[in-house]
């Protein structure tokens, strides 16, 4: 049956965006063909795939550090399986960098065998489900509810893009022995991204010098990003997202989920998440810095 154009479809247990991906799509993508230095750039919806494009982008490409090249992030690491610019991927030069939202078992088969590598970008998911929410709105291939409670019981159920959290998170890390894989975190990013920078630098095996680390950390910062046409994703085809609803890159903060999200409503959270979530090795990084209180139950129904 073909997906309805205003809701996600699953195939394989993975939900997924209608109109810009189909069933086809996904399954020709196990046969994908890897490089050795191929670098991909894996998360979950909301958790920092567009920073770390950057970030890859200006330790890349000595033209996007000097502004000299004037080539959009969604060209310099195109997406796997919503390729809605239709970019040769095949053909693409080396080093090819690839944006993706895969689970593991639907990752071409090559990256399975430890060839090419893997940074895959994880983040509270808190902050998660309140930025997925906002992002939704605008995207116009899909139905999203204005209700913030609606959406909450959505995420919890997996009945969002991606599906579950949980799922997507744990999945890879059980089969990071497959996989030639770096695990960062937004927050540890977001804390200290000189350090993140050359952790992705000796991952992927690139010197640069402390001038060039400087560089990059000044201009990957998410204030720059968001000024920056390259980067902002401001040039997104309207009928695939509403810039009147809102912006690919909203704040990119750590703890806004307490804008949002009631006392009652962070528990439950707590309830369903944690104990699944302290069985992984991750130190999740819930506060950096000082952030309003959580929304009081008194008003819970009355957040959005």
């Amino acid at each position: 049956m073909e997906p309805s154009k205003k809701n996600t479809y699953q195939y394989k247990g993975c939900n997924f965006l209608p109109v810009i991906s189909s069933p086809e799509s996904i399954d020709s993508l196990e046969s994908f063909e890897i490089r050795g230095d191929d670098i991909f750039i894996i998360t979950y919806p909301k958790s920092g795939t567009v920073w770390t494009q950057n970030i890859l982008s200006l330790i890349l490409y000595e033209g996007h550090r000097d502004g000299t090249e004037n080539i959009t992030l969604i060209d310099r690491a195109p997406w796997l399986e919503y390729n809605v610019y239709n970019v040769d991927l095949p053909n693409r030069p080396s080093p090819r960098v690839i944006s993706s939202h895969l689970p593991y078992y639907l990752v071409p088969k090559g990256l399975q065998n430890k060839k090419g590598k893997i940074i895959y970008v994880f983040r509270n998911p808190k902050d998660v489900l309140v930025s997925s929410y906002h992002f939704y709105k605008m995207i116009t291939v899909v139905e999203t509810s204005r209700e913030f409670d609606v959406y909450f019981e959505r995420f919890f159920a997996g009945e969002v893009p991606s599906s579950l959290w949980l799922d997507h998170v744990e999945g890879w890390y059980t089969h990071k022995g497959d996989f030639n894989i770096l695990f960062l975190s937004f927050e540890e990013m977001k804390k200290d991204l000189r350090s993140s920078v050359l952790k992705i630098c000796n991952f992927l095996g690139r010197e640069l010098t402390a001038k060039v680390v400087n560089d990059v950390v000044d201009k990957a910062t998410f204030d720059r990003m968001k000024a920056d046409s390259r980067t902002n994703y401001a040039f997104m085809d309207p009928t695939l997202a509403d810039s009147s609803q809102g912006v690919f890159l909203r704040k990119g903060t750590v703890g806004d989920w307490k804008n949002t999200m009631t006392v009652a409503q962070s528990e439950r959270f707590d309830r369903v998440f944690k104990e699944r979530m302290e069985k992984l090795p991750f130190k999740f990084c819930w506060d950096i810095q000082e952030d309003p209180k959580p929304i009081p139950s008194s008003v819970e129904g009355n957040n959005v």
